[in-house]
């Protein structure tokens, strides 16, 4: 991999103190300009509040200072992505949404440098989007990337990329994919899958046909797209080929955590509202507030709210320290938060009655766009399957090593009594 650049020196005073700039950024700026319940940010609101989070120092969060960000080291991420996901429209403003904050981060450790000038430069800055096509129809690549269809063959020194991809969250509008094919193995090269960069205007790419989901905050959507005898050159692989599945644990183990960071700052959101309905609202001759019911569904949002905020730390000071373990540790965090998120909006939804699942509250809308998390990036399921497998390992391995099963331990003592 090219080695990544420098972050900017950062210390918790400087973290806290952008955190904050973000915060009255996001509360103050971006609030106000947020699109009806159900409805899109449209191009020129996003590009008029971009500028405004440029001048105002808070603009790519994650991104090097050489490439127009503020240089935030992965484990202080958490404090301003929250701060941004406060509002649904806040990461893309920031321009630390999904899928382009995952690509920048891949482009900046895997890309060389010439690839970091043409394609990190102006994703970083906001000047194009982006999207990642490894999503496949049946039975192509999904919860299982072993599963890979869409194929890319050496023609001299190029690459002709033949396959159908769906789901391709931002595709609508981009100005570039990172596309994951299929390639065979030669005397330099092993088989496997191998990432390209390739140009949106390419003639071999079609974006075909919408799907329309619930959310509302991707830009760009989730449609089909069919790339078909579409010819880029040996520049176009991003790494080394056959590496391909390597590089997305890159991406795939931050762009997890990054979600839940996001989603979590509007828990934070959802849970601000109902707590403002039930200091104004009396039920049965009593404040909503001092209802013990009322404070069960608060106190439950409290302890989802702190216990993810708590399993995200110590994902992103794993994933700098040691990536492999942080990887792990996100399909933790991954599932735990985005169903802990979800009660927390469900439950700031019941708070507000009737309102909550109207559009004179935006929290109907919330919960649309939290649900479709425990899908994305791996459905749940998918990753609850290799939580338990790693545990079944570790504990494999340690009796192995010389220690003795403890259940077995257990049952032998009961029986000698």
């Amino acid at each position: 991999m090219t080695a990544a650049t420098p972050e900017a020196s950062h210390t918790t005073d400087t973290v806290e103190e952008l955190r904050q700039r973000t915060r009255d950024f996001i509360r103050g700026t971006v609030l106000p300009a947020e699109p009806a319940p159900g409805e899109r940010l449209d191009q020129a609101t996003r590009d008029r509040l971009q500028q405004a989070a440029k001048d105002a120092g808070v603009f790519a969060p994650h991104v090097p200072v050489e490439y127009g960000g503020q240089g935030v080291p992965i484990q202080w991420w958490s404090q301003i992505f929250q701060e941004a996901g406060y509002s649904p429209i806040g990461p893309s403003v920031l321009n630390c949404m999904a899928p382009d904050e995952g690509n920048m981060h891949m482009l900046n450790l895997v890309a060389t440098d010439e690839q970091k000038r043409r394609y990190l430069t102006t994703l970083a800055s906001g000047q194009v989007r982006s999207c990642f096509a490894m999503t496949e129809p049946h039975p192509g690549a999904g919860s299982d990337p072993d599963a890979l269809l869409t194929s890319a063959r050496r023609e001299g020194d190029q690459w002709v990329i033949n396959g159908h991809k769906r789901f391709i969250s931002g595709a609508v509008g981009a100005g570039f994919a990172i596309v994951m094919a299929r390639t065979e193995g030669t005397d330099d090269t092993p088989a496997g899958a191998t990432m390209f960069l390739v140009d949106m205007d390419n003639p071999g790419i079609r974006v075909g046909e919408h799907i329309h989901t619930i959310d509302r905050a991707m830009a760009g959507g989730h449609p089909h797209v069919y790339f078909e005898d579409c010819t880029v050159s040996s520049e176009a692989v991003l790494g080394e080929v056959g590496q391909g599945f390597r590089y997305a644990q890159v991406r795939l183990g931050p762009a997890r955590l990054t979600h839940c960071m996001r989603w979590l700052g509007l828990a934070r959101r959802s849970l601000d509202i109902a707590l403002d309905r039930s200091e104004r609202r009396t039920v049965f001759g009593a404040e909503l507030k001092s209802l013990g019911l009322a404070q069960e569904l608060i106190a439950q949002c409290e302890i989802d709210i702190e216990t993810s905020d708590a399993i995200i730390a110590k994902t992103g000071a794993l994933l700098a320290s040691d990536p492999r373990a942080g990887s792990a540790m996100s399909s933790i965090a991954k599932v735990h938060c985005s169903e802990a998120i979800f009660r927390v909006v469900d439950r700031a939804i019941q708070i507000c009655g009737g309102d909550g699942v109207s559009d004179g509250l935006p929290l109907a809308q919330y919960a649309a766009e939290v649900r479709g998390f425990r899908i994305y990036d791996g459905s749940n399921e998918t990753h609850k399957w290799a939580i338990a497998r790693r545990a079944s390992s570790r504990r494999r391995k340690t009796v192995d090593a010389g220690a003795p099963y403890q259940a077995d331990a257990v049952v032998r003592d009961t029986e000698s009594h």
